[in-house]
């Protein structure tokens, strides 16, 4: 690939969502790249928030019915419009809870013994995974350590799929594994995993927090059991943003192990009755009342996705940016490596940039007016968010952390002791 300046200034022209970037509120002063923690905000998710505080201020409690969109049925139609970006029906979706509360009440309900013991998941997995696996397992009699089949990695940045298939047994009776590991980026075989988990007997769960909105899936036609993630990275639903989560329909009826009162079946929900009526499809997931406040912007952002041409094209041209990064970092960035797999088929959203002197380089950038993140031991993670990056910012982004490799400018800053 040709790395130059040039070469990239003809790749934004000829980038057909680059239009899509004015509608961002973007740091002055900053390249951003750390989209893959929390997505900037649109002028549309900014509109649809005010027009929610409007409704509060004008309609209040008449909002619940004559809100347009009416509240009571947000998490419902919110869920319908991300249905295609996870690749499901719109009765399998819904936004609701937090990420690690969706966790908790899907690992809950379908966690069975009966039909295996052990839960797989992989050494490399987003901490809050383990603890709500840890915690469900607990609230059960069930020791975790003797539960949990933990998939080691060979490298310290991937986890290979054959490991993953050969945990697979009799004896498990759930996978769950993200969709994208947090730190190196690399992009799990979903279809294969799952195929794999029915065959042994046991469900297939997955956290799609750093895939969804960057990277196509295929829920329903794969056959994946559930699904949990968040909307505040590549969705751009500002920070604490209400979550979303997949149910395949053959699971319908289920009474969630956390059930609420927002859950049950709209039809019958005012009936107050004391007897739990789960609503007849993946509503029933819902604990609390919808947060409309922090489910708004979600609404607004979807709507640039859209425009974009969906999911599919966001995963064209984040493919191209992180091409660029890679190739940029091999030929000009000699003390670094790339912990990325390179491959399309096993790469999400963002580059792991892998130095021995990660924390200090991630604050030397900040300083020199890149946003970043570290994630220890050594990775400094690079995300050109495809809905608001351009390759010119990738190539300066790249020029910028040269210049403070080339002089050690790192070395003034000391040690991190922990992530930022």
């Amino acid at each position: 690939m040709d790395t130059s300046l040039d070469a990239a200034r003809r790749m934004d022209a000829a980038d057909p969502l680059s239009d899509l970037r004015e509608r961002f509120h973007l740091p002055a002063d900053d390249l951003y790249m750390d989209g893959n923690s929390l997505g900037l905000l649109s002028a549309d998710a900014e509109a649809a928030l005010e027009r929610a505080v409007d409704q509060w201020r004008d309609l209040a409690i008449r909002g619940w019915t004559d809100a347009d969109p009416d509240w009571f049925s947000y998490g419902e139609r919110l869920g319908a419009r991300l249905a295609p970006l996870v690749g499901a029906r719109r009765e399998e979706v819904v936004v609701a809870n937090s990420t690690t509360v969706n966790i908790h009440t899907l690992v809950g309900t379908f966690y069975d013994r009966d039909r295996g013991s052990k839960v797989v998941v992989d050494a490399l997995d987003f901490p809050t995974d383990h603890y709500a696996i840890r915690a469900q397992l607990r609230s059960r009699g069930v020791d975790p350590d003797e539960a949990l089949r933990v998939v080691d990695s060979r490298d310290g940045r991937t986890v290979a799929t054959e490991d993953v298939l050969a945990a697979i047994d009799d004896d498990v009776g759930m996978v769950f594994l993200p969709s994208v590991l947090y730190r190196s980026g690399q992009l799990f075989d979903v279809e294969t995993i799952t195929e794999a988990a029915h065959d042994a007997g046991a469900l297939a769960g997955f956290d799609l927090a750093h895939s969804v909105g960057v990277v196509p899936h295929a829920l329903s036609d794969s056959d994946v059991d559930f699904a949990v993630w968040c909307h505040y990275k590549y969705l751009n639903a500002g920070p604490g943003a209400v979550a979303g989560l997949y149910v395949n329909d053959r699971h319908f009826g289920a009474t969630p192990a956390l059930a609420g009162w927002w859950g049950n079946d709209k039809q019958t929900q005012f009936d107050m009755a004391m007897t739990y009526d789960p609503a007849p499809h993946a509503g029933a997931f819902q604990i609390g009342t919808v947060p409309v406040l922090a489910a708004a912007p979600l609404d607004g952002a979807l709507d640039v996705l859209a425009d974009a041409g969906g999911v599919e094209a966001a995963r064209e041209k984040s493919l191209a940016l992180t091409d660029y990064l890679i190739d940029l970092v091999d030929e000009r960035l000699p003390e670094c490596s790339v912990g990325t797999p390179r491959t399309h088929e096993e790469r999400g959203g963002h580059v792991a940039v892998e130095h021995p002197e990660a924390d200090r380089v991630s604050a030397a950038l900040r300083d020199a007016g890149v946003v970043v993140d570290y994630r220890p031991p050594n990775v400094v993670r690079v995300c050109p968010a495809p809905l608001y990056t351009r390759f010119v910012d990738v190539w300066e982004v790249v020029f910028r952390l040269q210049e403070i490799l080339d002089e050690r400018r790192y070395e003034a800053y000391p040690a991190s002791s922990g992530v930022t």
